[in-house]
């Protein structure tokens, strides 16, 4: 509760005194918030009568009201000294009190005034107030409700028990309480008759709670009781985040152009500055950064190092991926403000996406220092302790194809994280498979531990080693399975794989049985782009032990339609050698080429919310020219549906059918099915000990 609204008290008392007309100025001063002229005047007669004590009350009251409650509270010990029994001067001790922010001595003692006069309306606000400040808010509504009860209606107590009504929501809303919040909330909205500052408390509330109609109901009955235009322009800017919430970025827009549109100069200064900071947000969303940039560049003109300012060009280099600009921009605001939500958490989100993950934790964590149990950060601090928080992975599938091969298969992967650099890798895999017609059976079982180790913040180095034993119908053997590779961030908005795999052809069981290991050197590239286009890039040389090798080339672009959920087309080629042709054995061919276009629609499991459905869904189509073979039409779908559960735990089913052409021959139909279940368990690892410390 700001101290603004405690009480100003009655100066009716000193008509008693016989000079009362001579100061009748002052107290016209002191009554119209002209504080600087009441000081200077009963400073100026004091000096014709020092001891008088109404004199010394005003002089006390404007020294205090204009900023010096060190001083006034001085002028009103001294008061009390002379003065011991007057409870007139002990109601304006108790107030200075409250100017100087000191708020556990003016609990105690307003806690005797109002013992002495339960009455007394003065000390009963004040006690309020002084309970609102100290977020006591049970106990202040009490005795401001004491105090309406001796004035009725009264217009300070009535101000004062609205800012305890949304001190205490606030109070809730911070605990996460939100239901409790929104029943104190809508209260006072019934009691103040639709107020602006309720409805807009309660409107926030709802975004928070992520009661998106809720909140577009509150803003319209906001708009439906408005009486100036800033009113009606807050509702536009509203109504404008919560269509960027539902993912409606084009509308947000539109109704954030129309708030933009409508700014005059009767407009209130801080409705301005919020109306242009959503515009240039929504321009942001809506990917137009040229416009938004120099809307930015002419504001920061006007106002070089303001927060406000300076966040916006933040969060469009967030946009543009240009982090390490947006980082300084944040260090700014906290260098302006140490305290800035929009300084420690943006900084953390800005740290987690250079990849310097402790940073961004202990930016987050610094957040919660200022503004305790705050959603937005506890938030962060637990999606992104998460991420380095021990997980098993288990997958079971069935797959066949018109070449009349069965397989059955269980995957376990398990992942441990002794810190956000360091993480163990473990994977075991148990494969059968077998041919109907010629009833060759194979039984494979594979397991690899190993780990990932971030290098650089741009650099990740993965590496596991394992075994594979496999029982086919003439050939039982063992064999060494590796993977290591390096993924590299070399530029903004690029990823680089590169890498070596060994592995061994377990398509069937005839390929196990011929025990054929590939070595394979590969690479993976992929660009983005912040308008919407990208573009990845896959090479393997594989040499194999049947002194066979292979060149393979997939390439990809696509376009982003959509954001939340992920929506892309794109056109896929990709072109597949051998040095030998050995048809009979596995599908060789001296040229491969394949071409087809897809749609992809994601929605991505790791931002579900828990309790809600994802899912993926690829549609492919496309030529196939097989050596020089007529060409062949190809389809390919891919889908998956599954739900999380909670944070913890997720479960899905997914399914593949293709006919394209495989590692052992064109022509044919390939479909998989399959469950898969993930589970999170344990704590979060986010630091090394000791022994761990490279």
């Amino acid at each position: 509760m700001n101290t603004k609204y405690i009480l100003l008290f009655s100066f009716l008392f000193i008509s008693t005194f016989g000079f009362a007309q001579n100061m009748k100025e002052g107290f016209s001063y002191l009554e119209n918030g002209k504080y600087q002229q009441a000081e200077t005047f009963f400073k100026t007669v004091l000096q014709e009568y020092p001891t008088n004590k109404t004199a010394r009350l005003c002089y006390g009251r404007a020294v205090g009201l204009n900023g010096n409650a060190a001083e006034a509270k001085k002028i009103f010990n001294n008061l009390l000294k002379d003065f011991p029994n007057d409870f007139e001067v002990k109601l304006n001790y108790g107030e200075s009190l409250l100017w100087n922010q000191e708020f556990d001595l003016a609990k105690a003692y307003y806690q005797k005034l109002v013992v002495e006069d339960a009455k007394s309306f003065p000390a009963l606000l004040g006690f309020a107030n002084t309970l609102s400040n100290l977020k006591e808010y049970d106990s202040a509504l009490l005795y401001v409700n004491k105090a309406l009860e001796v004035l009725p209606g009264n217009l300070n107590a009535m101000t004062s028990k609205k800012y305890i009504y949304l001190g205490n929501a606030y109070q809730k809303q911070q605990a996460q309480q939100y239901l409790e919040a929104e029943k104190i909330l809508k209260e006072c909205v019934s009691l103040f008759a639709n107020d602006t500052n309720a409805l807009l408390n309660l409107a926030n509330l709802y975004l928070i709670m992520d009661e998106l109609d809720k909140a577009k109901i509150t803003y319209d009955t906001l708009l439906e009781s408005s009486k100036n235009v800033s009113d009606k322009i807050t509702v536009l800017n509203g109504w404008a985040l919560i269509e960027h919430l539902k993912g409606k970025e084009k509308l947000a827009l539109k109704t954030s152009q129309l708030a933009y549109d409508s700014l005059a100069e009767n407009v209130e200064a801080t409705v301005i500055q919020q109306t242009r900071e959503r515009y240039i947000q929504a321009l942001i969303w809506n990917k137009k950064y040229a416009k938004a940039a120099k809307l930015i560049d002419e504001i920061i003109k006007e106002q070089p190092n303001e927060n406000w300012v300076l966040a916006l060009r933040a969060t469009l280099n967030v946009y543009k991926s240009n982090f390490k600009q947006s980082l300084a921009d944040y260090d700014q605001i906290l260098v302006n403000d140490s305290t800035s939500f929009d300084g420690n958490l943006g900084k953390a989100n800005v740290l987690k996406a250079l990849g310097r993950y402790d940073d961004a934790i202990a930016a987050a964590e610094k957040t919660l220092t200022f503004y305790n149990n705050q959603k937005d950060a506890t938030n962060f601090i637990k999606e992104l302790k998460m991420k380095f928080t021990p997980f098993y992975d288990g997958k079971v599938s069935y797959t066949f194809d018109n070449g009349d091969n069965e397989a059955f298969s269980v995957q376990n992967t398990i992942e441990f994280p002794f810190s956000t650099r360091l993480k163990l890798l473990g994977n075991y895999t148990y494969r059968t498979t077998n041919n109907t017609v010629t009833n060759n059976k194979a039984t494979s079982h594979a397991a690899s531990a190993g780990l990932s180790y971030q290098v650089f913040p741009n650099m990740t180095f993965k590496g596991t080693l394992g075994i594979t034993s496999a029982n086919a119908e003439t050939n039982d053997f063992t064999q060494l399975l590796a993977d290591f590779s390096l993924n590299i961030k070399p530029f903004k908005l690029q990823t680089l794989d590169i890498g070596y795999k060994r592995e061994i052809q377990s398509f069937n069981a005839d390929l196990l049985d011929r025990e054929i290991v590939q070595n394979n050197l590969y690479a993976n590239y992929n660009v983005s782009t912040n308008f919407n286009l990208g573009w990845f890039t896959q090479y393997y040389y594989t040499m194999q032990n049947d002194n066979n090798s292979r060149h393979l080339v997939f390439t990809s672009l696509y376009y982003n339609i959509l954001s939340k959920p992920s929506l892309k087309v794109g056109l896929n080629y990709q072109y597949i050698t051998f040095e030998k042709q050995v048809p009979s054995i596995y599908f060789s061919p001296k040229k491969f080429n394949a071409g087809e276009i897809f749609l992809n629609l994601i929605k991505d499991e790791n931002i579900t919310k828990a309790d809600e459905w994802f899912y993926e869904l690829t549609a492919a189509t496309g030529l196939q020219y097989i050596e020089d073979q007529e060409r062949q039409s190809t389809y390919r779908f891919q889908g998956k549906l599954g739900y999380k559960f909670s944070d913890r735990c997720m479960a899905n089913v997914f399914g593949t059918r293709s006919n394209i052409a495989s590692a052992t021959a064109a022509g044919f139909t390939f479909t998989e099915v399959g469950i898969r279940v993930k589970w999170v368990f344990g704590e979060a690892k986010t630091q090394l000990n000791q022994v761990l410390q490279f």
